[in-house]
C-alpha cells in the first residue's frame, strides 16, 4: 500500500508554536491514536528543521528510557543521545521528538528542564488517556502548549482526493448566501456522502486512495476499531467500557433524549462510571455531548453532567461499527448512502457526522431538551446549541430535505432574546426563510 503525507491543517498551528514560543514551551500533541501525530511532527521536523530526533517510546530499548533518569548533566545527556541516533543537534536549529510520550513518563517530566535548557525545540504526541494514567509520581511539565488533533475533516479530506476547489466554492455560497444549481449540490451531496463512509482516519482514506473499493476500506476501519477495542479492554479489563463504546450506534439509533447505560450494561444503577466516562473522553474516540440545563451564553456553567449522549468522532469508524456484526460484503448501508436511498431511521448517521464537524471546528457539543407540556412525557429537542458572540444558534439535523421542524419554533419562541440564526441541516441546497437559514449538511464546518 502507498504510503501518502495528506496536507493537514494542525502544520500551520504547529509552524505558529515555533515561531511565536521560539522553544520558550515544548508542543504536546494530543489526540485518538491513528489520527495522524506521527506522520504530521514527523514531516514537519524534515521541512523545518536542520536535523531531528525522534524517540518512539512505544519501540525503544531500556538505553534510551535510562537517559532521563539523570537530567543533571546536559551536556552529557545531549551527547549520549546523538551518539545513539547517529544524528548531530545544532543549537536553535533542531528538534527532538517525543512520539508516543505516554511510555516514558520521565520522559515528560525532564521537558521543565530541556526547555529550561533552550538548545533545542521539543514536540510531544501522545494519547491524552494513556498520558493521563501515567503520570502518577512525576512533575507535570508547565512548559507545555497543547494542541489537538482530530480526524481529517471534509476538506482535508478533499484535498486528499485532489480536489482543491469545491470548498472553495462552498464558503463562497454560504458567506453569500447563493444557492448552488441543483445538478451541482447533488453532486457535492455524494462526495460528502463518500467522505461520510470512509472517514477522515489517515489509513482509511489511504486504503481508499490505493483500491477505490469501499469494502477494503472497511477493513482497515475494522482493524482500528479491534485497536480501539484492545486499549479499552487494557484500561478496564471488565469490558464495561468496550462494550459503552459499541453500544454507541445503537444507542442513537433509539433516538433517546440520554444515553443510557443501563441497557447496556447490567445492574449499572450499582456501579459508578465517572472514571469511565472520564477515560472515553480523553481517549478522544468519542466525542460527548451535553444537555445544558440553560440554553444560553455560558452554556458551560449550565451542562448537566450526568446526562449527555455519545457520538464517535469518525463517522468512517461510526458506520463501520453500527455494522460490525455483519461481513462487509453484506453492508449496504455503503450502496444506499451514496446513492442517497438511506431510510429515515438512519438520520442518527448525520447527526454523528455533524456532531464530528462541529467538534473539529471548536465548538463544545451541547443539546437541550425541554417537555412539551406538563406532563413530561414527551419532549422538544434541538439537536445541538452553538454560542455566536452573545447569542445561540440553535441546529436540526435532518437526513433528508424534511421541512418540518417543531421543535426549533418552539425554542426559537420560547427563548426569542437569546435566539441567533436558527439553523437546519439538511441534505437539499442552500435556503432563507424569514429568520430560518436551511444549510446543506456540507458547510456544517463553516458555522
Amino acid at each position: 500500500m502507498k504510503e501518502r503525507i495528506f496536507k493537514r491543517k494542525i502544520y500551520s498551528r504547529i509552524l505558529q508554536w515555533k515561531i511565536d514560543r521560539a522553544g520558550r514551551t515544548a508542543l504536546l500533541i494530543k489526540g485518538a491514536r491513528r489520527v495522524g501525530k506521527s506522520t504530521i511532527t514527523r514531516e514537519f521536523a524534515q521541512r523545518e528543521y536542520r536535523t531531528h530526533i525522534i524517540i518512539d517510546f512505544a519501540k525503544v530499548g531500556d538505553d534510551v528510557r535510562r537517559l532521563f533518569d539523570d537530567m543533571t548533566d546536559m551536556n552529557f545527556f545531549f551527547l549520549q543521545l546523538q551518539a545513539i541516533f547517529h544524528t548531530t543537534l545544532h543549537e536553535r536549529e533542531s528538534v527532538i521528538i517525543f512520539d508516543e510520550v505516554q511510555f516514558c513518563p520521565k520522559a515528560r517530566q525532564a521537558i521543565k528542564y530541556l526547555v529550561e535548557d533552550g538548545r533545542y525545540d521539543y514536540i510531544e504526541t501522545g494519547s491524552l488517556l494513556s498520558i493521563r494514567r501515567n503520570i502518577e509520581g512525576i512533575l507535570i511539565p508547565s512548559e507545555e502548549t497543547r494542541i489537538t488533533m482530530y480526524p481529517m475533516d471534509y476538506e482535508e479530506f478533499l484535498w486528499a482526493i485532489g480536489d482543491q476547489q469545491t470548498m472553495e466554492l462552498i464558503k463562497y455560497s454560504y458567506d453569500n448566501l447563493k444557492r448552488l444549481d441543483d445538478d451541482l449540490h447533488r453532486r457535492l451531496m455524494r462526495q460528502f456522502r463518500l467522505y461520510m463512509l470512509v472517514g477522515g482516519m489517515p489509513q482509511a482514506v489511504n486504503a481508499y486512495l490505493d483500491t477505490n473499493n469501499l469494502a477494503m476500506t472497511d477493513e482497515v476501519k475494522r482493524e482500528i476499531l479491534e485497536l480501539y477495542s484492545d486499549d479499552l479492554r487494557k484500561i478496564d479489563p471488565s469490558g464495561r467500557i468496550s462494550r459503552i463504546f459499541e453500544s454507541i450506534p445503537g444507542e442513537l439509533a433509539k433516538s433517546k433524549l440520554r444515553f443510557e447505560v443501563g441497557g447496556v450494561i447490567e445492574n449499572a444503577d450499582k456501579l459508578n462510571y465517572d472514571d469511565i466516562w472520564k477515560d472515553l473522553e480523553d481517549s478522544m474516540i468519542v466525542n460527548f455531548a451535553y444537555r445544558t440545563s440553560d440554553p444560553n451564553v455560558g452554556m458551560g456553567l449550565h451542562k448537566d453532567m450526568n446526562t449527555f449522549r455519545l457520538y464517535l468522532a469518525d463517522t468512517g469508524l461510526f458506520i463501520t461499527l453500527a455494522f460490525l456484526d455483519r461481513d462487509v460484503a453484506d453492508n449496504d448501508i455503503y450502496t444506499k448512502l451514496l446513492s442517497d436511498k438511506l431510510s429515515a431511521d438512519m438520520g442518527y448517521v448525520y447527526e454523528n457526522v455533524v456532531a464530528q464537524m462541529l467538534k473539529t471546528a471548536g465548538h463544545s457539543l451541547y443539546y437541550y431538551t425541554f417537555p412539551t407540556d406538563a406532563t413530561r412525557k414527551n419532549h422538544y429537542e434541538i439537536d445541538f446549541l452553538i454560542s455566536k458572540g452573545k447569542k445561540i444558534d440553535p441546529i436540526e439535523v435532518k437526513s433528508s430535505g424534511y421541512r418540518t421542524h417543531k421543535s426549533l419554533d418552539v425554542f426559537c419562541e420560547k427563548y426569542s432574546s437569546c435566539v441567533g440564526m436558527p439553523i437546519i441541516l439538511y441534505t437539499k441546497s442552500l435556503q432563507k426563510e424569514k429568520s430560518l437559514l436551511y444549510l446543506p449538511v456540507y458547510m456544517t464546518p463553516l458555522l
